[in-house]
């Protein structure tokens, strides 16, 4: 691949689907890799500590990568916000930046930011946000049993928490006002593309001038997209049941493809 874009992995936290994750950096090589915020959970890490074997390995396998000469840039989030403090510098060749600008293969220019600066909860009421991270823990925690049941009877994995937000009509409009708002900063930025994380719901959809790409997450949905030699984006959706592609959207699919 020509770039790989991460987000929202969470290591540090127990939903974290690290495995996967793994796998997934084991298969696709890419020149350049964006991780696009929430790469660590500092809230969460603040509270207690939780790094099993899986977390070390991801970061190992990344700086591994670094070495062997893919550029990484590092767009922090609201969960490891620490990294801003380093905005604009380089360590072990880690480049950290608020936000970036990337142009791809065929020319496009790409807007790539987190997203955390467009919801007014973490911004400006940060208790009620940390009040909302430990709700998302619960619903996080449900879906392991709620998975663990279902590989038991031979059913395929279904997420409650992504589910709760689709029928949830305040997260809904939550969502669609958020869209709009990344919408409009990569317009003002010039971009063609705007590709965020943040509210861990992958899209990919075009939206009047802009195309909106959402790298979804590594706790609910197992994500991430990926830019073709020929500056073809394509959002990749993983499983770690098979260790295989589950399904993509791209810009020459109309609809989804299971394969």
């Amino acid at each position: 691949m020509q770039t790989l874009f991460i987000s929202d992995v969470h290591l540090g936290t127990r939903g974290c689907q690290a495995q996967a994750l793994l796998d997934f950096i084991r298969v696709y090589e890419a020149q350049t890799i964006y991780l696009v915020g929430d790469i660590f959970d500092g809230w969460r890490l603040k509270a207690s500590w939780h790094w099993p074997q899986a977390h070390n390995d991801v970061v190992q396998k990344i700086l591994r990568k670094v070495r062997k000469g893919t550029r990484l840039v590092y767009v922090p989030g609201n969960h490891d916000e620490f990294m801003r403090d380093y905005a604009g510098s380089t360590f072990g060749g880690v480049e950290i930046v608020e936000e970036a600008i990337h142009e791809t293969v065929d020319g496009r220019r790409m807007l790539i930011l987190h997203g955390d600066k467009f919801d007014t909860v973490v911004r400006n009421v940060k208790w009620l946000a940390l009040l909302g991270d430990w709700a998302y823990d619960l619903a996080i925690w449900l879906n392991r049993w709620i998975a663990r049941a279902r590989r038991a009877l031979g059913l395929p994995y279904w997420s409650f928490s992504a589910w709760s937000k689709s029928k949830v009509k305040r997260a809904v409009n939550f969502i669609s006002a958020f869209e709009q708002a990344v919408v409009a900063d990569g317009r003002r930025h010039g971009a063609d593309i705007v590709l965020c994380g943040h509210i861990h719901r992958a899209a990919y959809e075009h939206m009047d001038d802009i195309l909106y790409v959402n790298t979804g997450d590594w706790v609910e949905s197992n994500t991430a997209v990926v830019e073709h030699r020929d500056g073809r984006l394509e959002l990749i959706h993983w499983t770690d049941a098979s260790h295989a592609v589950l399904g993509h959207r791209s810009e020459t699919d109309a609809l989804p493809v299971a394969a």
